[in-house]
C-alpha cells in the first residue's frame, strides 16, 4: 500500500477533522459512478478507503508512523553504508597514488645519482678558465633531475587535487599559481653561492673556482632528501581532511526519535522518574523537572538513533498525563468536581474535597451554582517560579437519588407563582 497521507493529500500531522474532510472530497472525485470510463477508478476508490480506515484509527495510525520512521531509518543506514564504501574506495585510491609517487621518487633519485658521477669527474679535471662551462653543465643537469623528480616530490595538496579535482577554495586562495620553494630550486631560481670577483691573484681565483665546482659536484652527487612513507601518508591524509572540512558540511544529525511518557499527577508533583519504551526493545527512564506539565516535551540530546557517518540523534519525550477520574490538568492547575446537594447550594455548607495532598475542607457560599468554582491556592503542579498552581473545585449540584415530595411541591409552586 502506498503512503496513506499522500493518497488523501494531507500532511503527516493532520488531525482527524482534516483527514475526514480530505477523504470526503477525494471520495467524490474518484467514485466509480462518476468515473465510469476509467478502469482504475474502483481500485483508486478502494485504496482511498483503506487509507482513510488506517488514518482514522489512532492506534493503527501510530503503528504505521512508527513503521514508516523505521523504514526511513533503514534507508538512511543504507545510504550511509554506500557513502562509507565510496570513502574506502577513495582511501584505497589515495594509498595507491602514494605508493606510485614513492616509486617515482626513488627512480628520480637513482637517475640523479647516475648522472652526478660523470659531472664529478669532469669537475676534478676542470681549470679555472673552464668555470663558466662547468657551471652551465651543472645547471643543465640540475634542471633535468628536477624535471624527472617533479612527480616524486609532489606535495600532498597537489596529489589530493590531482585525484579528486581542484577544490573550490584553492581557486579563491589568491596565490595565483605561485611556484613553491621546491619548484624554485628545480628551475634554478635560487642561488647557492656567488662567483668570485675578477680582482685578486690568479691563484686565489683558481682555488676559489675549483672549490665552487667541488661544492656543486658534491651537491649534485647528494641524493634528494627522501620523505619516509609514513610521513607522506600522514601529510596526505591531513591534506585530505583539510579539503573535506572545507568543501563538505558538518555531518548531519540522525533523525530525532519521538516517544511519549505516561505520568501521573503524583509523578509531576514529586518529580518521580518514569520508564519509556523505545523501539528495538530499549527502555530509558526520565525524570520530570519543575515547571513541566501535561504536553511538555523533554529533549534528551545524543541518546537517539545511531547511524553510520551521522551524528547521533536526540530523543523527544512528550509527557502525557495518565487518565484520572478524580482530577484534570489545565496548565499548572488541577481541576476536580465538587458535588453538592440542592440545599447546600442554596444555604451554603462546609464540604470536603480530595486533593493530591489529601482531603481538604472548604466552604461553599450560600446560593452557589454549578457555574462557580472554589480555588485552593498552592495545591496544583510546581511551576517555573518555585511555587505551585491551584486546585480548582468545580461545583456541581446533584439531586437526591429518589425524588423528595416536599422539594417537588416547592418547585411546582415556584413555577406557577404560588408561594407558601
Amino acid at each position: 500500500m502506498r503512503d496513506p497521507y499522500s493518497i488523501l493529500g494531507v500532511k503527516r500531522g493532520a488531525d482527524a477533522t482534516e483527514i475526514k474532510a480530505a477523504w470526503r472530497s477525494k471520495a467524490k472525485s474518484v467514485h466509480p459512478d462518476h468515473n465510469q470510463g476509467d478502469p482504475n477508478a474502483s481500485n483508486l476508490f478502494a485504496e482511498m478507503g483503506e487509507a482513510y480506515e488506517l488514518l482514522k484509527d489512532p492506534e493503527r495510525r501510530k503503528r504505521y508512523d512508527r513503521a514508516s520512521d523505521m523504514h526511513q531509518t533503514i534507508m538512511q543506514q543504507r545510504e550511509a553504508a554506500v557513502r562509507a564504501k565510496q570513502a574506502r574506495a577513495n582511501a584505497e585510491k589515495v594509498m595507491e597514488e602514494l605508493a606510485r609517487a614513492k616509486a617515482q621518487q626513488a627512480q628520480a633519485q637513482a637517475h640523479s645519482q647516475a648522472g652526478s658521477q660523470p659531472n664529478s669527474q669532469a669537475n676534478s679535471q676542470a681549470q679555472p678558465q673552464g668555470h663558466s662551462q662547468n657551471q652551465a653543465q651543472g645547471q643543465q643537469g640540475k634542471a633535468k633531475s628536477g624535471s624527472a623528480g617533479a612527480r616524486g616530490s609532489e606535495s600532498p595538496e597537489d596529489m589530493v587535487e590531482r585525484i579528486f579535482g581542484v577544490s573550490p577554495e584553492a581557486g579563491a586562495s589568491g596565490d595565483g599559481g605561485k611556484p613553491s620553494a621546491d619548484q624554485a630550486d628545480a628551475s634554478g631560481g635560487r642561488t647557492t653561492g656567488s662567483v668570485p670577483g675578477s680582482t685578486g691573484s690568479a691563484t686565489s681565483s683558481a682555488n676559489t673556482a675549483h672549490g665552487y665546482q667541488d661544492g656543486a659536484a658534491e651537491k649534485a652527487e647528494a641524493p634528494a632528501e627522501s620523505v619516509p612513507l609514513p610521513v607522506m601518508a600522514v601529510d596526505l591524509i591531513t591534506a585530505l581532511v583539510r579539503r573535506i572540512r572545507g568543501t563538505h558540511p558538518v555531518p548531519e544529525k540522525a533523525p530525532d526519535l519521538s516517544v511519549e511518557a505516561s505520568v501521573t499527577i503524583e509523578d509531576l508533583i514529586q518529580r518521580r522518574s518514569v520508564s519509556v519504551n523505545l523501539p528495538e526493545e530499549r527502555e530509558i527512564r526520565v525524570t520530570p523537572e519543575r515547571g513541566m506539565t501535561d504536553g511538555h516535551v523533554m529533549r534528551l540530546k545524543g541518546q537517539g538513533l545511531k547511524l553510520p557517518g551521522m551524528k547521533q540523534g536526540d530523543i523527544l519525550v512528550t509527557l502525557r498525563a495518565a487518565k484520572d477520574t478524580r482530577f484534570r490538568i489545565e496548565g499548572y492547575d488541577i481541576h476536580t468536581i465538587l458535588p453538592i446537594t440542592l440545599e447546600d447550594a442554596v444555604l451554603g455548607a462546609d464540604s470536603e474535597v480530595e486533593t493530591p495532598d489529601g482531603k481538604r475542607t472548604l466552604t461553599v457560599a450560600p446560593w452557589s451554582g454549578s457555574d462557580q468554582v472554589i480555588r485552593l491556592e498552592g495545591l496544583g503542579l510546581p511551576d517555573d517560579n518555585g511555587t505551585r498552581g491551584d486546585l480548582v473545585a468545580e461545583i456541581r449540584i446533584v439531586l437526591w437519588d429518589k425524588p423528595d415530595p416536599k422539594v417537588t411541591d416547592l418547585m411546582r409552586h415556584m413555577r406557577h407563582g404560588l408561594y407558601l
